[in-house]
């Protein structure tokens, strides 16, 4: 199904990329202003965020991240086949599709967003082996215990990462949550990891890289997507393996 949709170009000009919208027109003719980021109206809808973000703006994150956490392995003479996985911040299941083409051993996602779940369900059936809506910056010990229950070796974030969608906090959990030496892939847009960029989340990855608690394998440039405009935005993704817990005292001081 086609939904129709307006880009907003010259509105756009003004925004920054966290508060670009589009309209979506429904059948009565009536405009609806959703927010790119407003994900749980998004995927309400049945594959609007695939017509928004792939069709139109040729999102290709999910298979980016995929293909260099698989190289990653190779390199490392590991079987990709065999991870356990937690897809954080999953979403409709874009990153577990992708993850899924290659095949690994369990896959289960997360996200705060109960609509994520269903959306997932609805459009992606039998990629998840099990879907957890939670807030990680909150959960209980039964909780962390259930999710340590998989022995997670690898986790998975994708375009989920550096504009308030994942809480610092958060993103620390979920790599605590799985088993030292385990591997992180993620995406995050290029301005995130500069020093010019003095948010909380972008000194955590920054002090990530540098500490001995990570030890990183790839760092690649990439575009995510295009803008509005047709300009690209570039991310980097990143594959590190997790070599130790990682304490809080790198959480940054709010």
């Amino acid at each position: 199904m086609r939904h129709r949709i307006q880009l907003p170009m010259e509105e756009y000009k003004s925004l920054s990329q966290n508060e670009a919208f589009f309209y979506l027109t429904h059948d009565n003719g009536e405009k609806e202003k959703i927010l790119f980021h407003d994900y749980a109206r998004i995927y309400q809808t049945p594959k609007l965020y695939e017509q928004i973000f792939y069709d139109r703006l040729r999102c290709k994150s999910p298979q980016v991240v995929t293909d260099i956490l698989y190289k990653a392995l190779k390199t490392e003479n590991k079987n990709f086949t065999e991870l356990r996985v937690l897809d954080f911040g999953a979403g409709n299941g874009l990153m577990g599709e992708a993850l899924d083409t290659y095949g690994v051993a369990r896959l289960v996602g997360a996200d705060i967003e109960a609509m994520a779940r269903e959306a997932a369900h609805r459009d992606r059936a039998g990629v998840y082996d099990e879907y957890y809506v939670r807030d990680f910056t909150q959960l209980s010990e039964n909780q962390i215990s259930e999710i340590q229950d998989w022995g997670f070796d690898c986790l998975t974030t994708v375009a989920a990462l550096g504009f308030g969608d994942i809480p610092v906090k958060a993103f620390h959990q979920a790599m605590n949550l799985i088993n030292e030496n385990g591997w992180v892939a993620f995406n995050i847009k290029e301005s995130f990891i500069t020093p010019n960029d003095q948010s909380g989340f972008s000194k955590y990855i920054r002090q990530l890289i540098l500490s001995e608690h990570w030890e990183v394998h790839f760092i690649e440039r990439y575009k995510h997507r295009l803008s509005l405009e047709g300009v690209p935005l570039y991310y980097y993704a990143i594959v590190a393996r997790k070599r130790s817990h990682i304490p809080e005292s790198l959480l940054p001081q709010s």
